[in-house]
């Protein structure tokens, strides 16, 4: 894993909330007072993906991609029960809680709030922020939790693994168990686009740069240049998507906290469904935190660009998914602190943790 700032958060990443609500603005007031702009960008669609969207994501992603280690993964017969943890939090329970709550909170809840198509399309999106666990920022929580570096590695890069195989039937089981039809082909494309394309290029420039000038100077000097590509990258988007959004944003202010509320409740939950079996299985806090926040924490890039690419940048779901981008840091900060305050719970490393 690349070595984290000794500070810990980024100035970017800890008021990603703030930046998000500035896109926000600035999105809607380009489409209700420049609405030029949005047209002029929408032309340049390729099988209902956004090209310039799509260039922006692989901004986002790709350096996220390039920190992970595949070599890492032989280590994964040590000390296996914090991934079994991970794995079966991550695939087995999160995307059906999140399917669970937004339904309830979506279609029960706010009924009297938000029409029935509106709240499908809302589900739409809480179901793919659900099915995508953290792949970049859980290095950041690690670290803030201090976390052992070694195993969030693994722990990344099997679920990089799984996502390939198990995002796409998931994805698909959920939205048609929420009647909203996705072809096969539009969903594979999608997870082709933004997850094996980056993936692969992160692993082919990891492969070549190491080769070429050795693993320190990859970690210590080449990917520290992209530090602020991703959150650049992510914030364009976020004003792009939201110039898109404007009339849906404007008549339905109240919608964003609404959504807000299921996820918020859903990143709680899955914390501590990883959390507590941890203690129970008396492994040490280093790999109980990360096991929390791996699942708490969601790969809203992929869930953002998914939607997009799904039901288009103007769509209710791909606002549902930018609603989980605005609500991702406060909560994982609050996270944080509980983990940190709660290590006394857990034994010490163990010197096989390592």
């Amino acid at each position: 894993m690349s070595k984290e700032k000794s500070t810990g958060i980024g100035f970017f990443q800890k008021y990603l909330t703030i930046w998000v609500i500035l896109c926000m603005a600035a999105g809607v007031l380009i489409g209700r007072f420049l609405p030029s702009i949005p047209a002029f960008l929408n032309q340049f669609e390729y099988a209902k993906v956004s090209i310039p969207v799509a260039i922006l994501i692989w901004v986002m992603i790709y350096p996220m991609m390039m920190k992970v280690d595949f070599q890492s993964i032989k280590n994964v017969g040590k000390n296996p029960k914090g991934l079994y943890v991970t794995w079966i939090t991550n695939w087995l329970i999160k995307p059906f809680t999140m399917y669970a709550l937004a339904s309830f909170f979506l279609y029960v809840v706010f009924k009297g709030f938000i029409p029935p198509d509106l709240a499908k399309q809302y589900l739409a999106g809480a179901i793919l922020l659900g099915a995508a666990p953290c792949t970049a920022m859980v290095f950041v929580w690690s670290l803030l939790t201090k976390g052992n570096p070694a195993y969030t590695v693994v722990q990344v890069a099997t679920n990089d693994l799984i996502i390939l195989v198990a995002f796409v039937p998931i994805v698909k089981f959920l939205l048609g168990v929420s009647k909203v039809s996705v072809p096969w082909d539009t969903l594979i494309l999608s997870v082709v686009l933004f997850v094996v394309i980056p993936l692969a290029g992160g692993i082919l420039t990891r492969l070549f740069v190491t080769k070429k000038r050795g693993l320190e100077y990859f970690e210590k000097q080449f990917l520290p240049k992209f530090d602020g590509v991703t959150t650049v990258g992510l914030l364009l988007t976020l004003i792009l998507l939201f110039a898109f959004q404007g009339d849906i944003i404007v008549s339905n202010p109240l919608h964003i906290i609404l959504i807000a509320i299921p996820l918020t409740i859903q990143t709680f939950l899955i914390f501590f469904i990883a959390y507590l079996p941890c203690k129970w299985l008396k492994l040490s806090h280093d790999i109980a935190a990360p096991a929390g926040m791996i699942g708490a924490s969601n790969f809203f890039e992929l869930a953002v660009a998914v939607a997009i690419a799904l039901f288009g940048t103007t769509s209710p779901a791909a606002l549902a998914t930018t609603v989980g981008v605005l609500t991702e840091v406060p909560v994982m900060l609050i996270l944080v602190k509980i983990a940190n305050k709660t290590a006394h719970w857990f034994p010490s490393p163990k010197t096989d943790d390592k």
